[in-house]
């Protein structure tokens, strides 16, 4: 099942300045977090490939690719995988919830902390 909703978003470049908070939708669909190339070259991110990416209608597209520091729900900013968007482009995907160790809640649209399992060796 697929979930969709917004929620404030962090974003930084390679440097200690103060994250920028940007309102992003998360969507479970989607593998990386997408924002706008223009914000990411403002924040001095680097793209470090050009990765094609398939859209839901079938068709396919090439964008640049780079690591940002990025804030989500209160927890301290990691590096996480972006790319490189059109404008108004703000969305979190499923990678970035994993690094960050949130699922979602599809009933309340909100981010939860992900319990992990382990099994004995």
């Amino acid at each position: 099942m697929v979930s969709v909703f917004n929620i404030t978003l962090n974003v930084g470049g390679p440097g200690a300045e103060p994250l920028t908070p940007v309102s992003a939708m998360v969507d479970t669909g989607a593998i990386h977090a997408m924002l706008p190339a223009s914000l990411l070259n403002r924040l001095a991110v680097t793209p470090l490939d050009t990765i094609e990416y398939g859209l839901a209608d079938g068709s396919r597209v090439a964008y640049d690719y780079g690591m940002a520091r990025l804030g989500l729900n209160g927890q301290p900013e990691r590096y996480c995988p972006v790319i490189f968007g059109p404008e108004r482009e703000y969305l979190v995907g499923a990678t970035t919830l994993e690094i960050f160790n949130l699922m979602v809640d599809p009933v309340d649209g909100n981010l939860i902390p992900r319990l992990h399992k382990a099994r004995p060796v």
